[in-house]
């Protein structure tokens, strides 16, 4: 092939595929990792739990796992903490061990087979109204600079605290994140046992991070450190403003469901693919990610909206920035009125009438935190 063929080359043909086989169904999604052999026992437990919340989690219609069958994570811990978290669990799911097949054209032939007829299921649902008390909101930011504080995590902040008072649920992770903010979250828990929780969770990640030569302090990345984030505590403030001023009703472990309405602290790394994975396990339907410096970051379940602090990024990376915030530094908008703007594309997205930039995009990232030190 020439040199000029190659120019004419069309690298960016559309994702949306508007033509579908089964209307009421946007896709199949893979949870790709490298976990399940090799690892400890420990890390097969919480990718186990991990999974099983997933397959639970309310934008997920059927599920088809792929199994080699050997390894410490056995199909039957699966099906067993995907009881213990919805003993009601109906969708459809099949279950396929590569080494109980003859062969692997037979594995992924009958894979596909068993997997279209669930889909023929699942399509029978239809989208139905809901309230807004039904939408629960993972509030995330990665790649920031120093605006993030002041433009597009406080106007999250105001979302959060509208959503919170219409009844739904707001997440609120990346522990290391929290780190020099943490008095401000004790003082906002609701009740003892919920501040002591939050307090015993972030002291025993920050040791293990110690146990390894690191800790929360050293949090800020390079770019975050160019940009005006030198240290924790200033970085932690303005991560900390994604969950507005709501009391803090509950604090989660891992995976470990949402059931409260409120703002909830879910204990996740700080890494943008991690603790997104984590926050969906929770139950997050959707994600409002900030960034000031850009990132690329989705997720396979929950639709990300990637919400640029400044209008130099939305101009500049237009292809992955769903909202431009950059107007409050500009005097032109106030927290308040972008917070509303906000709401309102969450509702259309929730909706369908808006497909976010990540989810056009097939950015599907998918990480699972093995609770050893990922910070």
């Amino acid at each position: 092939m020439a040199g000029d063929d190659i120019d004419n080359i069309n690298l960016n043909p559309s994702l949306l595929n508007t033509e579908r086989y089964f209307k009421n169904v946007d896709g199949i999604k893979f949870l790709n990792h490298a976990g399940g052999c090799g690892g400890t026992r420990q890390d097969s437990a919480t990718l186990s739990a991990l999974l099983a919340s997933y397959a639970d989690h309310p934008n997920v219609g059927g599920v088809t796992v792929l199994s080699l069958g050997c390894q410490h994570l056995q199909v039957k811990n699966l099906l067993n903490d995907l009881k213990q978290r919805n003993p009601s669990f109906d969708k459809p799911l099949y279950v396929f061990e590569q080494q109980q097949i003859q062969s692997e054209e037979q594995l992924v032939a009958e894979a596909i087979r068993q997997t279209f007829k669930g889909l023929i299921e699942i399509n029978k649902q239809e989208r139905e109204p809901a309230p807004l008390s039904a939408l629960c909101i993972g509030v995330k930011c990665g790649g920031s600079d120093g605006f993030s504080g002041i433009s597009a995590n406080p106007a999250i902040g105001y979302t959060s605290d509208l959503l919170v008072a219409l009844g739904g649920k707001v997440l609120l992770a990346e522990f290391p994140e929290l780190c020099g903010a943490e008095q401000e979250l004790i003082d906002r828990c609701v009740n003892e046992d919920t501040a002591n929780k939050f307090m015993q969770l972030m002291e025993t990640y920050n040791d293990q991070a110690k146990q390894v030569g690191s800790g929360f302090h050293m949090n800020p990345s390079p770019g975050n450190i160019r940009d005006g984030l030198i240290t924790d505590a200033i970085k932690s403030t303005g991560a900390a403003r994604k969950g507005g001023t709501a009391p803090v009703v509950s604090v989660l472990d891992y995976t470990e469901p949402v059931t409260k309405p409120g703002l909830s602290l879910v204990c996740t790394p700080g890494n943008d693919v991690e603790s997104t994975t984590g926050k969906t396990a929770s139950g997050a339907t959707l994600i409002l990610f900030t960034t000031g410096l850009g990132t690329p970051t989705g997720n396979p379940v929950a639709p990300t909206i990637k919400l640029s602090t400044n209008s130099r990024l939305a101009k500049r990376m237009n292809d992955i920035i769903d909202i431009d915030t950059g107007p409050i530094i500009d005097g032109e908008k106030t927290i308040e009125q972008m917070g509303e703007e906000i709401l309102d594309f969450c509702i259309k997205v929730a909706s369908g009438e808006i497909i976010p930039k990540a989810v056009q995009l097939c950015q599907d990232d998918f990480i699972p935190w093995k609770r050893g030190v990922s910070l």
